[in-house]
């Protein structure tokens, strides 16, 4: 049952009446939606988490809906910021959604899903049948009461009209999907409880029929900030705003004290397969197993099986020091900096080590590049190395070329 599931893993956090919604998961195939504005080319983690919540709902035999608010996108939600969003014009709009769709098919199967979009119904509706539809079934006395809007209010920056709103079209979207494809469960974050009974209550008033919402608690980082986009260290799904490797390693650095609730949150691994790990963890944290299995699970589920093992091959050769294969190697390209360096330079048949420095730029010059040499500062493929042996450089070749502990670059030879 997808609720034991959700409370067993610590994702419930409000439901309106759980012991109705139970019994409407329980008679068959229900109709839910998650949304999720398009304010970026690509998800962020705290986005990850509303998707995989209705991937559980799907793998429970539901029916969800993914709305990209392509009109409350325009707008911004006030809940969690504390300040005004920036507003997008529609090609940004439509190219971000774009991005966002293929992201979507790595997580939920959208040929039993259904992607919409909040522009298709709301870009017809003028202001005056928006006031008397919606406006009228609302108080200002509600919207002004919400958590979001007051925090907004006593803040320095307050809030606008154009954001004040925000809480009633998601109310439409939610009376809209329910009248239109009877949805009758809404998902989100904690923080959007708000808006989310808002829509609760819009249909209650003008449709006179009894729907659900339900929330799970905001997925925090372990310096309190939520996963977003809008703090410094964002964590996003989209590759080339956060390669794999960097995906996959920021998860093996998960603190211990974390490491069980991410594995519960942010995977699809059955509970008992996550005690196991989690208790042998405990007997010998420092092998880091549980951060492991999370690395390479989320990874997985995001980038795919091939850059799960391409990132561990890859921390291997950097960290664990191993002598590369030419796979190896491939498998650092994008993480290290790598430089073209020319087999017809002249002086890399006299100095070819202190010329390789050169081109990567791991020295300044050449009296910096023999003096590291003479350090013992220089590894050639993780050996040190004081000069390089015939036959080492060869056209097409690929050599990671490391100075001190931690600078390394891929020298490629053409």
């Amino acid at each position: 049952m997808v609720l034991d599931d959700l409370t067993a893993r610590g994702l419930i956090h409000d439901t309106t009446d759980i012991g109705a919604l139970r019994r409407d998961l329980d008679a068959g195939s229900v109709r839910l939606y998650h949304g999720i504005d398009p304010t970026a080319s690509s998800m962020h983690i705290g986005n990850y988490v509303g998707v995989l919540a209705l991937r559980r709902f799907q793998d429970a035999g539901h029916h969800p809906y993914v709305l990209v608010g392509g009109s409350t996108g325009m707008i911004g939600d006030p809940g969690g910021r504390s300040e005004e969003r920036n507003l997008l014009d529609e090609d940004t709009l439509s190219a971000n959604i774009s991005g966002l769709r293929g992201q979507l098919e790595r997580l939920v199967d959208m040929d039993r899903a259904t992607l919409v979009s909040n522009y298709d119904w709301t870009k017809g509706v003028g202001v005056l049948d928006f006031l008397r539809d919606v406006g009228k079934h609302v108080t200002v006395n509600q919207m002004v009461a919400r958590d979001s809007v007051r925090s907004r209010m006593e803040s320095t920056h307050g809030i606008s009209y154009t954001e004040f709103s925000y809480m009633l079209l998601q109310a439409f979207d939610y009376w809209w999907l329910h009248e239109n494809h009877q949805v009758t469960l809404q998902v989100g974050g904690s923080d959007q409880w708000g808006n989310i009974a808002q829509g609760v209550d819009l249909i209650r008033r003008r449709s006179g029929a009894h729907v659900h919402a339900l929330t799970w608690p905001l997925i925090t980082r372990s310096d309190g900030q939520k996963f977003g986009k809008s703090v410094d260290g964002a964590v996003w799904l989209d590759p080339s705003r956060t390669s794999p490797y960097a995906f996959h390693q920021y998860w093996l650095q998960v603190a211990d004290a974390d490491v069980e609730r991410f594995l519960l949150q942010l995977t699809l691994l059955p509970i008992s397969d996550i005690d196991a790990v989690m208790a042998a963890h405990r007997q010998h944290p420092e092998r880091r197993e549980a951060q492991s299995l999370l690395a390479d699970t989320v990874t997985g589920l995001i980038h795919g099986i091939d850059e799960v093992e391409r990132a561990r091959r890859a921390a291997a050769v950097l960290f664990a020091g191993e002598p590369p294969t030419r796979d190896d190697l491939e498998a650092l390209r994008g993480i290290v900096p790598e430089a073209d360096i020319s087999i017809a330079d002249h002086d890399l048949q006299s100095e070819p080590l202190v010329t390789v420095l050169l081109g990567t730029g791991l020295a300044t010059s050449k009296r910096d590049a023999r003096q590291a040499i003479a350090d013992g500062a220089i590894r050639w493929n993780g050996a040190k190395v004081g000069e390089l042996p015939d036959g080492a450089i060869v056209a097409g070749d690929l050599a990671m070329v490391q100075k001190g502990k931690k600078r390394r670059h891929l020298a490629r030879f053409i």
